[in-house]
């Protein structure tokens, strides 16, 4: 394939768009920057001032390292069953792509079976380079660092082994071009000087950085079942729960079909008193009406029909513990009067049974629909309604909690990944940015069957993207304006255009009536000049003659006649 059909070949120019309307540039699934190249070389410097230059080096290499490994990616995904070959041409073109000048693969020996391989690639400009002449003056060495870097990751993404790239010319110390070498990291003898050593103040850093992280996101070692989020809405709830775990109230859990009701009754036993005894969680919803009782206190041999043995119900096998009395608005009546008797003296009557039993059983119960409404129309008991909401936690919904999406995504994915057993590399840009925008109606239960859904699709050490989370492979339209070959906006590539053009194909119109439309319009907004309307539609006068009489069958001497 001729290099110069790589771009058309990789379709790259509709893997780009400009969303104006949110401010978003994508490529495929990776959000991008469009930053100022001045404003880079300052933050160049001022690194290269703070930290000097080995230090400077090996971060900078690090940042087109993790570029490359991205672009990598993308590539990787574009080709295919095509020729590998190719995708170590396009990693200089999607470089490019990015604004990072033109580079030309001179010479190559690549064996992506055996991993072996040897390139040549030269740039004839760089960015870093014109930057660190016009701040600093000419170099003594090569100072195109991000660039080695980036090529160091595409190529080590691919061949599975860690490609070193160094720049043996620049032009930032007097050499004609930029010219970079790569080979496999043993091969270069002294490779780890490119990351850089491990510095003890950074891992310091990095520790006391992984604390916080621990601390901001509510979760400690010490807890059996891990609550994860940093929004305002989640730390009231917590807060909340943490006074109710530190005493023996009974509590009221209110919130949204799949917020989490459960999760949140399991940490507050695991965190009380009674964390070493047993938690019973029971879904009143899913237990036959002419069963709750019998479930929920117990049955006597003999009680009914098959009722063969004495069977202790699930508060008295909670005795001592805490019970969790899920979807507690559908309980019936009948099991509500027990239920109070539960509560106010600690007795259980099994069914058919002449006698009670003691329990010692703290109540959490837990609800999506509204008592108070409930009580109104006779389906839930006053009395009881006002024993189990003397302290009540309301769970807010994901779309109140936004903020915590990312947390929460990062915590299934390395649980779903465990669970699974395969590595992944998280979520893509795209990807996450689908999840921070989606309603949730399911909420955080919704979210864990998408990544799991995710987890289970996206290859083994790779990105989970877009097309793996939804279900019958239904996903967002992409938004934004695309470029076309000259490297300018498509216009007719908006989305208001496109929903402009999806309303008109709705109308079922043949295309002679949606042209004379068009052609009228132009012709109204031209005032009746037959020059200015062909302008207006690309064409020339004569051709816009023409194609008006195939039209109409009738010519347009004067458009006044037309519209007068």
């Amino acid at each position: 394939m001729a290099d110069e059909n790589l771009i058309e070949q990789f379709d790259l120019l509709n893997k780009l768009r400009i969303d104006f309307t949110r401010g978003d540039i994508w490529l495929e699934e990776s959000r991008m920057l469009l930053l100022h190249a001045s404003a880079l070389a300052e933050l160049r410097k001022e690194l290269y001032e703070s930290l000097g230059e080995n230090r400077t080096r090996s971060l900078l290499f690090r940042t087109g390292y993790s570029a490359g490994q991205r672009d990598a990616e993308l590539a990787h995904k574009m080709l295919g069953s095509g020729d590998p070959m190719d995708v170590f041409k396009i990693g200089p073109e999607l470089y490019s792509f990015e604004g990072n000048g033109k580079a030309e693969i001179v010479s190559s020996e690549i064996d992506w079976k055996e991993g072996i391989f040897r390139g040549e690639v030269v740039r004839s400009a760089s960015w870093e380079a014109e930057s660190y002449i016009q701040q600093f003056g000419q170099s003594e060495g090569p100072v195109c660092w991000s660039l080695a870097g980036h090529a160091s990751g595409y190529t080590s993404r691919f061949l599975r082994r860690y490609i070193v790239f160094r720049e043996v010319e620049c032009v930032g110390k007097g050499d004609s071009c930029c010219r970079f070498v790569g080979k496999p990291a043993e091969d270069w003898h002294d490779h780890r000087d490119d990351f850089g050593p491990e510095d003890p103040t950074t891992s310091a850093m990095e520790s006391e950085l992984d604390r916080l992280r621990s601390a901001e996101i509510s979760r400690s070692h010490d807890e059996k079942c891990d609550l994860v989020g940093n929004s305002q809405a989640f730390r009231s709830a917590f807060e909340q729960l943490k006074i109710a775990a530190a005493s023996p109230i009974n509590v009221l859990l209110l919130g949204e079909s799949g917020v989490g009701k459960e999760v949140f009754a399991r940490w507050l036993h695991d965190n009380s008193e009674r964390k070493s005894e047993p938690f019973v969680a029971v879904n009143c919803a899913a237990i036959p009406m002419d069963l709750i009782e019998s479930e929920l206190f117990g049955v006597r041999k003999g009680a009914y029909t098959g009722a063969t043995l004495d069977r202790a119900g699930r508060f008295e096998r909670a005795s001592g513990g805490t019970i969790l009395l899920d979807e507690i608005g559908d309980l019936p009546l009948s099991a509500q009067v027990k239920l109070l008797r539960v509560i106010q003296n600690g007795e259980v009557d099994r069914l058919g049974d002449s006698t009670t039993s003691k329990v010692d059983v703290r109540i959490l119960a837990a609800t999506n629909v509204d008592l108070k409404k409930a009580v109104d129309e006779g389906r839930f008991r006053l009395d009881l309604y006002y024993r189990l909401s003397t302290f009540t936690v309301t769970i807010p919904p994901l779309r109140e909690r936004r903020s915590d999406i990312p947390l929460l995504v990062s915590e299934l994915v390395e649980r779903l990944s465990k669970r699974y057993r395969k590595s992944l590399r998280g979520m893509s840009d795209r990807a996450m940015d689908a999840l921070m925008t989606h309603r949730f109606p399911g909420n955080v239960r919704e979210l864990e069957n998408l990544i799991e859904r995710g987890v289970l699709l996206a290859m083994p050490d790779t990105w989970i993207e877009l097309e793996h989370l939804f279900a019958g492979g239904i996903l967002p339209d992409p938004e934004g304006l695309l470029l076309d070959s000259k490297g300018q906006f498509r216009m007719d590539s908006s989305p208001a255009l496109q929903m402009a053009y999806a309303r008109i194909f709705d109308a079922d119109l043949p295309l002679e009536a949606h042209e004379r439309a068009l052609f009228e319009l132009a012709l109204r907004r031209s005032k009746g000049n037959k020059s200015q309307a062909a302008r207006r539609l690309g064409l020339s006068r004569r051709q816009f003659t023409y194609k008006w009489k195939a039209i109409t069958g009738s010519e347009c001497n004067t458009p006044q006649d037309s519209y007068h």
